[in-house]
Order: C-alpha cells, then structure tokens, then sequence
C-alpha cells in the first residue's frame, strides 16, 4: 500500500524534474538563437550605416571640390582682369607721356615762331614808319589828317551800304514774317466765328397797352418808387407809347429789373410787398443763371477744374459790354482764337484757351476798385490759385506789367483781333477823329514833311515830302521812323501802313 503511493510521487517527482531540465534547454536555445540573430541584425544596421555615412561624405567632399574649384575660377579671373588693367594703364601712361613730349615740343617751336614773329612785326613797324614819313612829305597832310579823312570817307560809303543792306533784309524779313504772321492770324479767325452782341446802358421794356404804365406807377408813384428802390434801376415812364425805358450802367440790374416787371405785368399783381419778392425772387433766378452761363461756358471750350468764384465772374460777363461788344462772346472768342494760335506755334493750347477765358475777368468785380482792369484780374487769378503765367498773361495784356512767358503775347494779339474785326466793336467819333488827327501831327513834327493824310479809317498813314528837302536814302529811314514812334507812342487796332511821297513836278504855262 505504502509502495502503491510513493510509485506515483517519485514519478511525478522525475517527470516534473524532466520537464523542467527540458524547458530550461528550450528556453536556452532559444536565447541563443535570438542574440545570433540580434548580433546578425546589428551588423547589417552597422555595415548600412557606415555605408550612408561615408556616402554622405564623399557628397559633401565633391560640392566642397566644386565650391573651391567655382572660387578659384572666380579668383583667375579677377586676376585676369586686374591684369587687362594694368596693362590698359600703362598703355595710357605711355600715350599721355608721348604727349607731353609732342607738347613739350610744340611750345618750343611755337615760342621759337613768336619770337620771329616779333622780330617780324618790329621790321614791319619800321618800315611803315619810314613809308608814313615818305607820304607825308609827298602829301603835306599828317597822318592824324589822313587818316580823319579816310575815317570819314570810309564812314559814308558804310552808312551807304549799310543802309543798303538793312533796307534788303527788313524787306526779306518783313515778307517772311509778314506771310507767316498773317497766315497764322487768318486761319486763326477763320477758325473762330462768333456772333456780335451790342449792349448798352438803356433797356427798352414792351407793354401791351398804356394803361399798364398807370399800374407800375401806382398811388403817387409808390409802385414805381418800391421798384426803383428794390432793383437799383431809373424806371423811365414817359410818352413812348407801349414802352418803358430801364436805365442802368448795371446790365445785371437792369435784367433782374426787365424780369420782374415781366413777371408783375403778367400776373396783375403789383403792389409794393409783391415788387419785394418778385425783385427777390429774380435775383435769384439771375444769380443760378449767371453761374450755369459759365459753367456752360467753361464746358463748351473744355476747361476745366476752375474755382467757382471765377465760374460766376466767367458768367456774369454775359451781361457787359465792352466797347458795344458782349464781354463773355469777346472771352470766348479771344479763348478759342489763343488756342489756335498756340496749336500753330507748338504751345500748350488748353494753357493759352484759358488765359483767353480769363484775359477780362477784372471787368466784371463785385466792387468798383481802383486797379486798371487787367491788374485786378490778374489779382483775381492768384487769389483762386490759378498757375503763374496765366496770371501773368492775364495782368500783362495791355503792357501795365512785364510779359514773362509766351502766353502773354497770345493773349494780346488775339484781344486785338478779337476787338478790331469788323462788327466787334463800335468806337466813339470824337475818339476816331482824334485818333486820325494825332497820326497826321506825329508825321508833320519831322523836318522835310509838307502834308499828311490819314486814309482808310486810320490803316494807311500817307506822308508827302519836299523834294528839295530830303533826298531818296532820307525818305526809306523816315517812313522806318514814323512807324517806330506810331508804336511806341500811340494805341491803335490792327497795323498802320506808312507811305512816304517824294516826287518832283515841274509846272509852266503856255500863254
């Protein structure tokens, strides 16, 4: 029994002694097995590795080669350069040292030639003294007197011929210019048409029937006084039938006056507080309507970017005359023709059209200063910024300030153009005949002159000289003279042509 039980436990005694001495085998070669195959592992991580690495460094030792071998290119060249320059130096050195030999040698001889140039000219000294002393015995005049009289023989012949000459080429000139001035000033006007508007100080106003006359009077005249006192118009009421006469220096007024006695007559309505606001209410109408005039205006003639005070000044033209002629038809004419002449003489054209514009803006003030026109509207032009020359165009117009640009004669000649065509203006027959009158006394003050006639409304000056007083030469330099002194003391439109007259009748009688 006892050996029945201790059979099985030393079995399972050996069995769990087996067991484990053949686990732990197991377990051992197995170990083994996965350091071999670690080790195997690592030395192909190993060998791979050294690999990478030394391919790195054979990579960076080829760019490194390549960068050194770009550089040292670089230096060969820099050297190769600097080399070229010196070279290039020296050649220059040698050049400019040749030079200053060949120079060197050019003063030597050059001084070597003064001095027997001198030697010369001290020869020739001599000998004209002796030959000066030979033909003052010969002569019996001394040098100085020979001399005074070649002087004066020499001068009269120079004055002939030089009055020869200067007659040739003011001719040629004259042609020249005069053909290429007056072709720029015809296609310059026949460019430019614009309608004449005459206006004066007095406005005729149509009534259908007398007995409105009656009404604009009213009660002892209190209508016609509250119109007289809101409008700043003489309201003339007399025996013309079916017309009332305005009368203004002020055209603005007489329009706001002319409107609201339009309006009053057509609505019957016309009592003192109605004047009031009718007066008021066409004051303003004319107001909008003198800045839309010339806004319309400066759109019309493409200019642009004005300050508005000048836009009303531009518009409130509209209702001046100058000299019978509309002041802002005269602008937009003198506009139109500076932009025409500039065009043909290579010059800025919106530049010289809104000096035009602008040239009479200081006819047309809010207050009646004491400045000459053209001065106040220059001033004008610089308060609103306008650019130099435009105001310097506009201020030199009639010569009261120095011209300092181009702009300033173009806008002078094309203010007379505009002023002297036919139609433009109408001009006072005291101030004509005067104007006649001081042409023929400017040419009876020289010497040698018998008669005179102003002819073709003061165009042609014609001038008639005594024949036994001046000879032929005297005549060609008085007509130049009478003409210089026309410009430089007498105002007149246009050009006055100078004709001097000499001829010589002989006179006898048959009996």
């Amino acid at each position: 029994m006892l050996t029945t039980v201790i059979l099985p436990v030393v079995a399972f005694l050996v069995g769990g002694a087996l067991s484990y001495g053949l686990f732990k085998y197991g377990l051992k070669s197995r170990y083994d097995t996965i350091i071999k195959e670690a080790e195997t592992e690592a030395e192909v991580i190993k060998k791979n590795k050294l690999l990478e690495v030394k391919e790195k460094f054979l990579n960076k030792k080829s760019e490194l080669e390549k960068e050194v071998a770009l550089r040292n290119q670089k230096i060969q060249q820099a050297e190769n350069k600097l080399k070229q320059r010196e070279m290039m130096l020296g050649q220059k050195n040698e050049e400019l040292q040749r030079k200053r030999n060949e120079m060197e040698a050019v003063r030597e001889n050059l001084d070597i030639q003064l001095g027997i140039v001198e030697k010369k000219k001290e020869e020739l000294d001599s000998l004209q003294a002796q030959e000066r002393e030979k033909l003052e015995t010969i002569s019996g005049l001394s040098a100085e007197e020979a001399k005074d009289r070649l002087v004066e023989s020499l001068k009269e012949e120079a004055k002939t011929q030089a009055q020869s000459y200067i007659n040739d080429i003011m001719d040629d000139a004259k042609l020249t210019a005069n053909r290429e001035a007056k072709r720029i000033v015809i296609q310059s006007i026949q460019r430019v048409a614009t309608e004449t508007a005459i206006e004066n100080s007095v406005t005729v106003f149509h009534i259908e029937s007398d007995e409105i006359k009656g009404r604009i009077i009213g009660r002892e005249g209190r209508n016609i006084r509250a119109l007289e006192a809101a409008t700043g118009v003489e309201i003339v009421v007399d025996d013309t039938p079916e017309a009332i006469v305005l009368s203004a220096f002020d055209p603005v007024r007489r329009e706001i006056a002319r409107l609201a006695l339009h309006q009053l007559v057509t609505d019957g309505r016309i009592h003192p507080a109605r004047i009031e606001e009718v007066v008021a209410k066409v004051r303003k109408q004319v107001e909008d309507e003198i800045i839309e005039t010339g806004k319309r205006t400066t759109i019309d003639l493409g200019i642009h970017g004005l300050h508005p005070e000048l836009i009303r000044i531009i518009g409130k033209m509209k209702y001046r005359s100058s000299y019978g002629q509309n002041l802002l038809q005269h602008a937009r004419e003198t506009a139109n023709l500076c932009a025409v002449m500039a065009s043909e003489l290579g010059l800025n054209p919106k530049k010289a059209k809104r000096a035009g514009l602008l040239h009479d803006i200081g006819k047309v003030p809010d207050e009646e200063p004491e400045l000459p026109h053209a001065l106040l509207g220059m001033k004008l032009a610089e308060k609103y910024k306008e650019k130099p020359d435009i105001c310097n165009a506009i201020g030199a117009h009639h010569d009261e300030i120095e011209m300092t640009s181009l702009l300033a004669p173009i806008v002078q000649v094309c203010d007379a153009i505009s002023g002297a065509r036919p139609g433009a203006r109408r001009e006072i027959v005291e101030a004509y005949i005067k104007r006649l009158n001081d042409l023929e006394q400017l040419a009876m003050s020289y010497p040698g002159v018998t008669k005179t006639y102003a002819i073709q409304a003061g165009r042609e000056l014609r001038v008639i000289v005594g024949a036994d007083k001046i000879d032929d030469k005297q005549t060609e330099n008085l007509s130049t003279e009478i003409a210089k002194k026309i410009q430089d003391e007498m105002t007149y439109p246009g050009q006055v042509k100078i004709t001097v007259i000499r001829e010589t009748r002989a006179v006898s009688f048959a009996k």
